[in-house]
């Protein structure tokens, strides 16, 4: 049987509190530093295209049962066309998104400084953490969870008699390093929130393929089918009004 434990009101005033409150101030300098260190750059008039491009074409998808049939084919023949299609990319014209950042210095560096505004304060906060707070069961969440999320909730406690929904310190960083984009999105801006979970996938790669987006949204609109939804949408829409007068 897991063990009730009752947590001293002083772990909750030195661990859990200040723990939370430098995670927030932490995150809000991160953006203001990283804000000052990235550079101003001139947009690629091609990716520009590229993305306009896709996001017509996405648009055309979603919308493609409210226009008639003709109209979706021609605008269909438009984008996928093998000849001249916006979303047709020539084998010769594929480029490598790797290949493109080390060839521009500009791109390796903003790539580089983006990286150690959040590698450099998550090493130092983590250190921090793990000094002065290692051991410590510092909150409890108030329903029932099952044993698999006891590595997640009680990293750096190695007892077995501890109920799950029982957190430690260091679980209580991890929690709050990924879990406060809501609030910086809230304080900082929906665009401008110190995201690290999409950092950390944009670690493994260097960029974004726009040939790769083309070819993926081309053969999303191939395979597209066409169901008009507004036959007749004149007599459904008098019989509606006559039943709501009626």
């Amino acid at each position: 049987m897991a063990e009730d434990l009752v947590l001293d009101t002083a772990i909750r005033d030195w661990v859990l509190i200040p723990l939370s409150v430098v995670m927030v101030l932490i995150g809000v300098l991160r953006y203001f530093v990283s804000k000052l260190m990235r550079s101003s750059q001139t947009p690629d008039a091609k990716i520009v295209k590229e993305g306009q491009v896709m996001l017509r074409a996405r648009n055309l998808r979603a919308g493609a049962n409210f226009i008639p049939l003709k109209a979706f084919r021609a605008r269909k023949i438009y984008f996928c066309n093998e000849e001249n299609g916006l979303l047709f990319v020539p084998k010769g014209q594929v480029t490598n998104p790797q290949a493109q950042m080390f060839s521009d210095p500009n791109m390796a560096m903003d790539m580089m400084k983006k990286n150690l505004s959040m590698i450099i304060p998550q090493t130092l906060t983590f250190a921090w953490v793990n000094f002065f707070f290692s051991g410590f069961v510092a909150a409890k969440i108030p329903f029932p969870l099952t044993q698999r999320f006891r590595s997640m909730l009680q990293n750096g406690i190695d007892l077995s008699t501890v109920d799950v929904s029982y957190v430690s310190s260091r679980s209580w960083y991890f929690l709050n390093l990924f879990g406060l984009r809501g609030f910086f999105s809230l304080i900082l801006g929906e665009e401008n929130a110190v995201d690290d979970t999409q950092r950390m996938m944009q670690m493994g790669g260097f960029g974004f393929d726009p040939s790769k987006g083309l070819s993926a949204e081309k053969d999303n609109l191939d395979i597209t089918q066409h169901d008009w939804v507004l036959p007749n949408f004149e007599q459904h829409a008098e019989a509606v009004l006559r039943k709501f007068v009626s």
